[in-house]
């Protein structure tokens, strides 16, 4: 099979917005459905508001979805949210209708035995809190692997993704590993390899961020032609150069990525999931920075891309 044949040929079938089925072959676990995606926002950006407060927010702006960041030192620690506020999380979920999306985690691959125990108790902790927060439609849960080079982590990723798999599978949540241009993981070509050395387990998926990949050598057409079969989760944000040094900003302030691109390829090759936006570090650190300003940003950009795209909500 000529794979870059392959990948031109669903980049214009995606531009036509349609998917021959005969094609579908070459995207195992993707399955082509009728409906749309839904518009989220990560909780990463907004640290300092309770989550009943943050979905309130996204409501009032017009969100579909939230995901709620699961850190230590965030409102919805699962080991630190009490029963009551679980089932005040939940009410609100429930009540504006906001679909809980996605987990964002923060679960390191290491070469010390207590810190991969520590890594899987807190996979069920979070699968917990999936079942109490959102009963019958499981958030996923999406992080990054940390390390620093590919060819010293990658052997050590395949063992202990293993080992979270199992886990995954038996809290019935899907763990997304997201490729960080800071890390050892750091291309959606490397997380399709451990996926598929690992079998293809459904409880293994990707999450594709694009700004991570911008100013190298790859292209958003290439990226989601070998993220497609694997994303389970979209994250986006945009990165820029500044002085020389690279950052990152919100959607649609940095003029690079053709976001209604990106939403038509991902959803002709049958993705609906969320399309989730994330605001770094980098952007919710600076002194001033307002969170429903920036959830409100980031609604007024994207939510037009759907209709470029020709994608329902």
């Amino acid at each position: 099979m000529n794979t870059m044949i392959d990948r031109r040929a669903f980049i214009q079938r995606g531009m036509q917005g349609t998917l021959a089925l005969g094609a579908c072959s070459m995207l195992p676990q993707v399955q082509a459905a009728a409906g749309g995606m839904t518009l989220g926002f990560s909780t990463y950006g907004m640290h300092d508001l309770k989550t009943e407060a943050a979905i309130r927010q996204l409501k009032q702006i017009g969100y579909d979805a939230v995901e709620l960041t699961i850190w230590p030192d965030w409102d919805a620690n699962p080991a630190a949210l009490s029963a009551d506020r679980r089932r005040s999380i939940r009410k609100v979920l429930e009540d504006t209708g906001i679909v809980l999306s996605s987990f964002m985690g923060k679960f390191k691959i290491s070469n010390r035995n207590a810190d991969h125990r520590s890594v899987m108790d807190r996979i069920r902790l979070a699968g917990q809190l999936g079942r109490d927060l959102s009963p019958g439609h499981a958030p996923l849960i999406q992080s990054t692997l940390g390390g620093k080079k590919w060819e010293d982590m990658k052997d050590l990723y395949l063992r202990q993704l293993e080992d979270w798999a199992k886990v995954a599978e038996a809290e019935r949540t899907v763990v997304a590993i997201k490729p960080h241009r800071g890390g050892a993981l750091s291309r959606p070509s490397e997380a399709a390899w451990l996926i598929k050395k690992l079998g293809n387990p459904q409880w293994l998926r990707m999450c594709y961020d694009y700004s991570h990949y911008d100013f190298r050598d790859m292209t958003l057409e290439d990226t989601i032609a070998e993220a497609l079969p694997y994303t389970s989760h979209i994250a986006i944000k945009e990165a820029v150069k500044k002085d020389g040094k690279l950052m990152f900003v919100n959607p649609g302030r940095g003029g690079r990525t053709d976001f209604a691109k990106l939403i038509g390829l991902f959803h002709a090759g049958g993705y609906r999931g969320d399309v989730c936006c994330e605001v770094s570090s980098q952007v919710w650190r600076q002194k001033g920075y307002d969170p429903i300003a920036s959830a409100r940003q980031c609604y007024k950009f994207i939510a037009p891309e759907f209709k470029k795209a020709g994608v329902s909500r």
